[in-house]
């Protein structure tokens, strides 16, 4: 039973390390704007905290959203990320989203080629 305490109470300990350390100032951060405006067609919203996560975001009665959102990381980079939500799906857009590598100049040749030779139509009976 004496383990258990024992491990139990390092167990405690080591998760409120981990938390105080972690959270920081996000623990402690208060709402310093909050703009919320809902209407029959569409809203309109607006959030900032006191550790500056800033947030915004319109949408109208189709399901179409315009928004952004920016905080600084723990590293200390600037994070701003906008985006549009539609029938199409989300699309984001911003500096810290991975992008795909380029095409090689090999695969766009191949291509090129293929759009100027289209194929022969090939006969049923051929």
């Amino acid at each position: 039973m004496f383990k258990f305490i024992v491990f139990a109470s390092f167990l405690a300990y080591a998760f409120a390390a981990i938390g105080h350390s972690s959270v920081g100032d996000e623990y402690h951060a208060e709402i310093v704007h909050l703009k919320s405006d809902v209407r029959k067609d569409g809203y309109d919203f607006a959030l900032e905290t006191s550790n500056g996560i800033h947030e915004q975001a319109s949408g109208d009665g189709y399901g179409n959203v315009h928004g952004s959102y920016e905080y600084v990381s723990p590293e200390g980079e600037h994070v701003k990320v906008s985006y549009v939500g539609d029938e199409y799906g989300y699309h984001p857009e911003g500096d810290v989203l991975p992008t795909p590598p380029p095409v090689p100049e090999a695969i766009l040749r191949a291509i090129e080629y293929i759009r100027t030779h289209p194929p022969k139509e090939v006969s049923k009976f051929h």
